[in-house]
């Protein structure tokens, strides 16, 4: 009798899990298709970009497969399946053919998007154009600081023992060709198909250059020099952003990007010149 009444607890805890598993699938989905109506990736403006979002949505739909897969299977076993008196489980051991599928399936995905995703990251950090517009960039508590070469395209020497609050990149101010150098702060510009490789660094904690309609982010380390290079094709205006917690005024450090066409680019840049 005892056994019995343990029996049929367990049955009824089983039932019960099953039901809160099933609840816990509607409810992730719903809420899934509800965020994803109000709350989803910006605008795409960049080139490279579309090989990241394409493997964002295979990542994507195979873990909801996964997702939705599990909870159904664990789901149905437990209401299927209940307690008997009497009746032993069976051990997956026993079952070699289900075991094998259980383990090698999620290892053939598992190398698939790591293969997917070397291959994107080699897209990411391959060698930039020849004529990619070079930019460096700065981050600093709390803001962005750009600098550009003047209409020539080169940059005038700068060395760390240059480097002051009121100089972070380290501008050699006996070098003329500095003075035809631009610097701006929050105010990133870029012209339209036409690739820009950025220099990032930091000179004090680490940020992260974030780019979101480009899908591009880079950490900006103190004492590094990193670069990344992505091609905007759409002119507008879009927002920076810092991903990295840097402190207490992280949430302010913001900044805009303007792409335009080359003429635009080419009269706001002398327009900076003083």
């Amino acid at each position: 009798m005892e056994d019995t009444g343990r029996t049929h607890d367990e049955r009824r805890a089983g039932r019960w899990t099953s039901v809160l598993i099933m609840f816990t699938l509607v409810a992730g989905v719903l809420s899934f298709v509800w965020s994803a109506r109000s709350y989803w990736l910006l605008p795409l403006a960049s080139a490279q970009g579309a090989s990241i979002d394409e493997l964002f949505d295979i990542i994507l739909v195979l873990t909801a497969i996964a997702f939705v897969a599990v909870h159904l299977f664990i789901g149905i076993a437990l209401w299927r399946f209940p307690a008997r008196q009497g009746a032993k489980a069976a051990h997956w051991h026993e079952h070699l053919g289900a075991e094998l599928t259980w383990t090698v399936v999620p290892a053939i995905g598992i190398i698939i998007l790591g293969i997917a995703g070397e291959v994107v990251w080699a897209k990411v950090y391959s060698a930039p154009p020849a004529n990619a517009e070079q930019v460096d960039v700065v981050g600093r508590q709390f803001e962005w600081q750009f600098r550009y070469p003047g209409p020539d395209g080169r940059f005038g020497r700068s060395a760390p023992r240059f480097v002051t609050s009121g100089n972070p990149f380290g501008m050699d101010p006996s070098d003329p060709e500095n003075k035809q150098n631009v610097v701006t702060i929050n105010d990133l510009h870029l012209v339209v198909n036409r690739p820009v490789l950025l220099h990032i660094t930091s000179i004090d904690v680490i940020h992260s250059l974030s780019l979101p309609n480009f899908r591009m982010k880079q950490d900006a380390v103190p004492g590094r020099v990193v670069d990344i290079w992505f091609t905007p094709n759409k002119e507008g205006a879009y927002q920076i952003v810092c991903a990295q917690l840097c402190g207490v005024g992280h949430y302010t450090m913001r900044g805009n990007i303007t792409v335009q066409s080359q003429s635009a680019f080419d009269q706001w840049l002398q327009s900076q010149i003083k």
